[in-house]
């Protein structure tokens, strides 16, 4: 699992910043080491939380990320997928990339044990505008740390195009 997870965490790395392929390979390495080679990965605890909000088939989404602990997560990354697809054209903030037709990766970089990570903030445009849309959201990504409580780090939204907030 570490393989694959350094694999997604390379590359997000790679496209989002620019970095020359294979550049990830370094902290992949290290992740593989230490405690993670001995079958016990370190542990932390991470949650996101935002809300979402749509009108006219634009969706506005804002997050924040927070390691309760208790190892610090050298790297993190969240997938937010959506059930309609994305415009052709999207302007993305800096740490996001297109993934598939209807998904996103954001890099959320470092998360400290018990310390806020960055909020992000993006907007997207849904092909047809549609009257409601499910987000997804789940961490792909955490540097080779283990989270034994997965459930606060995945999130299912129904949002409706009324212009309203919905959390989570």
């Amino acid at each position: 699992m570490v393989g694959r997870a350094c694999a997604v965490g390379a590359a997000v790395l790679a496209l989002v910043a620019g970095a020359a392929p294979g550049a990830g390979a370094a902290s992949c390495a290290e992740a593989g080491s230490g405690a993670v080679a001995r079958g016990r990965a370190a542990e932390a605890e991470l949650s996101f939380h935002g809300a979402a909000v749509l009108a006219d088939g634009r969706l506005d989404v804002r997050f924040l990320s927070r390691n309760h602990g208790p190892a610090a997560v050298p790297d993190a990354t969240v997938r937010l997928r959506w059930s309609a697809s994305l415009e052709d054209r999207l302007a993305l903030p800096g740490g996001c990339v297109r993934a598939e037709r209807r998904a996103v990766l954001c890099r959320v970089g470092p998360l400290p044990a018990g310390g806020p990570g960055v909020q992000v903030r993006l907007r997207v445009g849904l092909r047809g505008a549609p009257s409601e849309v499910l987000m997804e959201f789940a961490a792909v990504w955490s540097g080779g740390t283990a989270d034994r409580g997965r459930d606060d780090e995945r999130r299912r939204v129904l949002v409706l195009d009324t212009g309203d907030t919905y959390y989570f």
